[in-house]
């Protein structure tokens, strides 16, 4: 067999496995979907599935009661699910990367089996990790759809998550919102509770200032998500864009040291972190500052002990200035990108937030940022 060949097999073989697990996957969906149908047989199927929640509970504890139930309401129909979708292709590509695929689904099927349910993707943890994949799944990720049954379907590749914007929780969950006086926190205030999802707000100045947080402890322990949306272009700017975002998220993570899940907090960045000042003598602060806090939020974001979604939007109409979109459209774009799993979310349409990627993720040296917010 030569490398073109090969390369084929393999690309086919991928192709087969991927859409047939997306098959899975929406069957999944619909299960969740049929839990409050006016057809009672859906509304049995739906029953059945929930027996793999009571299996893997929503504190991640494994009920060994529900073992026998869960391989046949939950085992047994994932697999078969999987294996009709891949038999399928046998109409579309050549036999041997389907037989491939129903040899791997198989091999998989006796390793879950001989564990009594409890896979790579099926354990009782203590804590969920705050790193996690966008593009395929791993535990920390699909165990989230036990502590969030309505979202966070997808079982092996982030597909039907991406494709369908079920890859975060908004309704139900509490969120203390920074900044929600200026256009973009008002928006998305707005936003946020249209969807079911439970609001609280803090003022700098009234519920925090650099260094005196102590008002904000009782509303960060109440708050699933931290939404930092405050900031400012000329007074006060290193307070501002610096110093209180950072000290809030640090707080935010020992509050939320001991959760099940990592806290999640959403930082507010800006373009001028890629082009900064451009030599304009009224964006030196605020560059600075905003560069600052890019530097210390890649530390956030790749650490485990909380969720980071660094937020770059290009400008928008505030009081700041005139931008050309308005604040409810970077707060729409916003939430399209976090629905789907982002955690660097690029509101722009100069593609300068894109680019910036790259910076805040490989280029910027975050020593040097320090020692500038430190003069």
């Amino acid at each position: 067999m030569d490398l073109w060949a090969i390369t084929v097999f393999l690309l086919q073989s991928a192709m087969i496995f991927v859409v047939s697990t997306l098959l899975f996957d929406i069957l999944h969906y619909l299960l969740h979907r049929w839990e409050n149908s006016r057809f009672k047989l859906l509304r049995t199927f739906s029953s059945w599935h929930w027996v793999h929640h009571k299996f893997l509970d929503m504190n991640l504890d494994i009920d060994p009661r529900y073992v026998r139930q869960n391989f046949w309401f939950h085992i047994l129909p994932e697999f078969v699910t999987g294996l009709i979708g891949t038999l399928l292709f046998l109409f579309v590509f050549p036999w041997p990367a389907v037989a491939a695929n129903v040899v791997l689904r198989i091999v998989l099927l006796i390793g879950t089996i001989r564990e009594e349910g409890m896979d790579f993707n099926h354990m009782a943890m203590d804590r969920v990790d705050g790193q996690r994949p966008l593009w395929w799944v791993n535990n920390s990720y699909h165990a989230l759809h036990h502590v969030h049954p309505h979202n966070f379907f997808s079982s092996f590749f982030n597909l039907f998550d991406l494709l369908f914007g079920t890859g975060n929780q908004i309704a139900g969950r509490r969120f203390l919102l920074t900044g929600a006086s200026g256009a973009y926190g008002t928006a998305m205030k707005e936003r946020l509770e249209r969807e079911g999802g439970i609001v609280e707000t803090a003022k700098s100045g009234l519920d925090f200032s650099a260094g005196n947080y102590e008002k904000m402890r009782e509303k960060l322990e109440r708050a699933d998500v931290l939404i930092l949306a405050h900031g400012a272009k000329s007074e006060d700017c290193w307070n501002a864009n610096y110093r209180t975002p950072v000290d809030l998220t640090e707080l935010f993570i020992e509050i939320g040291r001991d959760r099940l899940t990592a806290p999640e907090v959403w930082g507010l960045g800006s373009e001028v972190e890629l082009h900064g000042d451009m030599g304009i003598d009224e964006l030196r602060d605020y560059a600075a500052s905003k560069r600052a806090f890019a530097a210390r939020a890649r530390d956030f974001y790749t650490s485990g002990n909380l969720v980071y979604r660094h937020i770059v939007p290009a400008s928008f109409t505030s009081a700041m200035g005139k931008g050309a979109m308005s604040a409810r459209t970077a707060v729409a774009i916003t939430l399209f990108f976090i629905k789907r799993g982002f955690t660097y979310v690029p509101v722009t349409y100069t593609t300068l937030a894109v680019w910036n990627y790259f910076r805040f993720r490989f280029i910027q040296k975050p020593e040097t940022a320090e020692l500038r917010a430190a003069e």
